[in-house]
Parts: C-alpha cells; sequence; structure tokens
C-alpha cells in the first residue's frame, strides 16, 4: 500500500513543470537534481536517484522499481521507453535513448545461478528506437557505441539461468539483431543486419554478421572512421 501511495504521488508529480519537478524531487524524495534539467510527463521511481546538470527527459517515459539510478549530464531519453527493474541504471554523459524502447529486468528470477541486474548505457551511447534490452543479469554497453535501426533485442536469461551481455565501445550494431545470453561484442565492430549472437566475440575493426553471428572482415579506413565519428554534434572530445 505504501508503495502504490509513492506510485501515485510520483505520478502526480508528472504532472508539474520542471521548474516545479526538481524542488518536488529534491525535497520529497531525496532525488539528486542538478541544473537545468528538463523533465516531461514521465513517472521517475527510484529508491536512489541522481539526475545531472542538463538532463533531459521527454514524455511518457515510466522510469521504475529501479533500486539506484544515475543519469550522467547531457544525456537525453526521448519518449514513450520504459525502464524497468534492477539494482542499478546507469546512463552515461552525452547518451541517448530514443523512443520506444523497453528495458526491463526481471524480478526475482527463478535460475540457477546469481544474478547481478544492472544496465550500464556508456557515455556518449545511442539506443534508438523500438529495442527490447533484458537486464536481468548485467548489461555493460560501452563508450559511444550506437543499436541503430529497430527491432534489436538483448536478452541475459533463459528459462534456467542467466549469463551478462558485454558490448564494447565504438561499435555500431544495425536493426534485427539478436545477442544471447553470454554473447558479446569487442570495440570498434560493425554488425549487419538481422545477425544473432550466441557467444562472446573477440575481434575488434571488423564488420560481425551472419546466424549464427561471426566475423566476415576487417573494416576499411572507411568503415574506422565511421564508427570513430562523434555520434552526437555537441560530444566533447574527451568524455
Amino acid at each position: 500500500m505504501k508503495y502504490k501511495l509513492r506510485l501515485l504521488v510520483l505520478a502526480a508529480a508528472a504532472l508539474l513543470p520542471s521548474f516545479l519537478k526538481r524542488p518536488f524531487y529534491r525535497v520529497c524524495f531525496g532525488y539528486r537534481v542538478g541544473k537545468n534539467v528538463r523533465i516531461g510527463l514521465s513517472l521517475i521511481d527510484a529508491r536512489e536517484c541522481e539526475l545531472a546538470d542538463d538532463v533531459r527527459v521527454g514524455h511518457f517515459n515510466v522510469l521504475i522499481g529501479i533500486q539506484k539510478l544515475t543519469i550522467g549530464d547531457h544525456a537525453r531519453i526521448g519518449h514513450l521507453n520504459v525502464v524497468r527493474g534492477g539494482d542499478e541504471v546507469s546512463i552515461g554523459r552525452y547518451a541517448e535513448i530514443g523512443r520506444l524502447n523497453e528495458i526491463n529486468s526481471i524480478p526475482d528470477p527463478i535460475v540457477v545461478n546469481a544474478v547481478d541486474p544492472r544496465f550500464f548505457l556508456g557515455a556518449g551511447s545511442v539506443i534508438t528506437a523500438g529495442h527490447k534490452i533484458d537486464f536481468t543479469d548485467r548489461v555493460e554497453i560501452g563508450e559511444r557505441t550506437i543499436l541503430g535501426g529497430r527491432n534489436s533485442s538483448l536478452w541475459t536469461h533463459n528459462r534456467q539461468r542467466t549469463m551478462p551481455i558485454v558490448i564494447g565501445s565504438l561499435s555500431y550494431i544495425g536493426s534485427e539483431i539478436r545477442i544471447a545470453p553470454g554473447g558479446g561484442l569487442p570495440s570498434r565492430c560493425v554488425v549487419g543486419i538481422g545477425s544473432v549472437i550466441t557467444k562472446k566475440l573477440d575481434d575488434e575493426n571488423c564488420l560481425i554478421a551472419g546466424v549464427p553471428a561471426r566475423r566476415v572482415k576487417e573494416l576499411s579506413e572507411e568503415d574506422r572512421f565511421l564508427v570513430e565519428y562523434k555520434t552526437r554534434p555537441d560530444l566533447p572530445d574527451t568524455l
């Protein structure tokens, strides 16, 4: 009952303009909210919450049941995203989550191993639209990596156990990608549309594609330029 009341209060707070939300979150819930933070009609429920300077959260997002939520400076969350559960969700500075993404951790999963339900999105990284990420176990995405296109899914659990997923920095992951529990990607790689990653891959600077995914070829100089190009025009040279 107490938690339901908390959610009702937070839902009501979602209707407030940003300049009132900031002091409300600080005083009533102990959230640490930086300068120039703007939050639309969105529900933010976390036991610990830190929103750094110049964070932008759009409309109709639901961030709920999170133990510790940290959003770095200048990070942006678009519209109609769901982020649910887990011990920790960390969104790096200048990172961006677009729209219609579902980032979810299953509470109290029935598995044979210990779980680590944490989601880390590295500084300057981007998740575009319509993706599903299960972080019942740890999901870690490095800096300036793009989960591009639409409809990719990352899964850390199956019926009996979980395994983490780790993705390196400066990589581009195309549409309709599937990453199975324990799958992983190195830094500076491109993943072709429709690939299925079933294990940890280690070769950097390469094109990865196929079912199951494998190294296809080394990236050309032009390809390397593309993966190293800034993910946002306002991205600082040093993160």
